[in-house]
């Protein structure tokens, strides 16, 4: 018995959407009459082709109008919070508070120690508690913490607030990466999950920026320029968490901006695109143990440590590099902004193609180029002129592979909480290594940190560039394998709700490559 594959755009072309399309020999327990037994209620039932693509992209319009703008927006307050740091750095920081070198680098490591141990826990809560509850919430916390920031006198103050910022941050990167892939189909989400994380590119644009404008303030109220950063910026943020009660949603099933119609339309559409992650499922200890036990989870943990390892080291020290090329702290802050400004551009470009061709693998191979290219540059260039090159190709090589390679693992992990706990594991495999990044680029490297340079380096060669190869062909093998009938034995004797079950394990479901 060989089963006859359908994919998602078979359904975007009109195939199967008319009649079941059977299994050879298929018994009432298979998997083609099974994913139409399960469809909602086809509210559209008796229109045309073309009315139904016209509700589709109306509907489409609804959800990034009501999604998207109000998660970048946290994402940016998000990314601004944990790095502005490093514009606080060459504002004065680490010398107000007598910190040595060892201590600084602490206060940046502590952050990711908290952050990426709770991250594999926090898409269970966001589940459980609704996104329109549990994103304020942990906005508000990060906000009172980044505030306390410009509170703090010594080391024990700063490394404190740091953990707890930690902490209660992080819930919101892998929690609206994992609320995007329950509104969107698997061809749609990679273009959405680059616009939310090109918020990260803008948030160091505008970092630059808001530093260079805020350390103004030094001297009022007796608090220096640096702490101002923390302070204004740390509120800031509460008061979008609080706003964040109104502008933030639940799940399509019980999304109020939506008629009832076009909540059956969303789920339906992800049913067809083989997904299940819209629903209310019970969570389960074996789908934490199928995520632990899925040999995509911890590849794509080596492929995401490579673009995020790379990328911390990136956000953190990148004024210092630029500081350290001979420029005054102000126009430091400045020169940060144009390769952010370049990185956020090519991010919602690579989403786009990556998205439209199905090759995040080739997509992330390409773009690490670009960033192997940039750090040779820091690592062997004389001049000013061509570090500061190396600093635009560095970006162009690391912001665009994060967004990418998460929307792989989400593309490629089906079934609502294994998906919840793969990303939990991927993103915090990956912020750990904030740790690294935290302490390669030392004062006493200056001006050329060749030690820091050549680990990032190594990062983007070994596991983000080498790992994404792995990936993609063991991927591409995979999928020979089940359309050449190879897995077929997987569903033999098993009922609809075993075979639903298997998730990504069912022999019709292709991985992106």
């Amino acid at each position: 018995m060989k089963l006859n594959i359908l994919h998602s755009e078979d359904f975007e072309n009109g195939r199967g959407s008319s009649e079941k399309e059977k299994i050879e020999g298929a018994t009432p327990g298979h998997i083609a009459d099974q994913r139409f037994e399960d469809l909602p209620p086809d509210p559209d039932a008796g229109l045309s082709e073309e009315e139904r693509k016209r509700i589709d992209r109306k509907l489409l319009w609804k959800l990034d109008i009501r999604l998207i703008p109000w998660l970048c927006l946290l994402y940016l307050a998000s990314f601004l919070d944990r790095t502005n740091i490093g514009n606080a750095k060459i504002a004065g920081l680490p010398k107000d508070l007598h910190l040595t070198n060892g201590q600084y680098s602490a206060a940046l490591s502590v952050f990711f120690v908290s952050y990426a141990l709770f991250e594999p826990l926090t898409n269970v809560l966001l589940k459980r508690l609704r996104p329109r509850v549990f994103l304020p919430i942990i906005m508000i916390l990060w906000g009172i913490c980044m505030t306390t920031m410009g509170l703090t006198h010594n080391f024990s103050g700063l490394a404190a607030a740091r953990f707890f910022l930690g902490l209660a941050e992080a819930g919101l990167f892998p929690g609206v990466n994992y609320y995007l892939s329950c509104w969107y189909k698997r061809c749609e989400f990679g273009i959405r999950s680059a616009i939310f994380f090109s918020a990260a590119a803008v948030a160091g644009s505008f970092g630059g920026l808001l530093a260079a404008a805020i350390i103004q303030m030094d001297g009022i109220g007796g608090k220096p320029g640096w702490a101002w950063i923390f302070i204004l910026e740390g509120l800031a943020t509460v008061v979008i968490g609080v706003l964040s009660f109104w502008m933030v949603h639940d799940f399509p099933d019980e999304a109020r901006f939506l008629s009832v119609e076009d909540r059956e339309r969303v789920i339906r559409r992800l049913k067809e695109d083989k997904q299940s992650s819209a629903e209310h499922e019970e969570f389960k200890m074996k789908y934490f143990w199928a995520s632990v036990k899925d040999w995509k989870t911890w590849n794509s943990a080596i492929v995401y440590m490579g673009a995020d390892g790379a990328l911390y080291a990136f956000s953190l020290f990148l004024p210092s590099i630029i500081d350290e090329l001979g420029y005054t702290s102000i126009k430091a802050q400045l020169l940060s902004v144009p390769p952010y400004a370049a990185a956020c551009i090519l991010t919602i470009l690579v989403g786009y193609i990556a998205d439209r061709t199905r090759q995040r693998g080739y997509c992330n191979m390409a773009t690490s180029l670009l960033g192997i290219t940039g750090f040779c540059m820091l690592l062997g260039g004389k001049s000013a002129g061509v570090k500061y090159a190396g600093t635009f190709l560095g970006a162009l090589g690391i912001y665009p592979c994060i967004p990418n390679t998460i929307s792989w693992s989400s593309n490629n992990t089906e079934g609502v909480y294994k998906r919840g706990v793969t990303l939990g594991f991927v993103i915090g495999w990956g912020n750990l290594n904030g740790v690294v990044s935290s302490n390669i680029y030392r004062q006493s490297d200056a001006p050329r940190y060749i030690p820091g340079h050549a680990v990032v380096l190594a990062y983007l060669v070994l596991f983000l560039l080498c790992g994404s190869i792995v990936q993609h062909f063991l991927l591409a093998r995979e999928n020979a394998k089940r359309r050449a009938g190879e897995r077929d034995g997987w569903v033999a004797g098993k009922s609809q709700e075993e075979i639903e079950m298997l998730g990504d394990k069912r022999p019709d479901f292709l991985y992106t490559l």
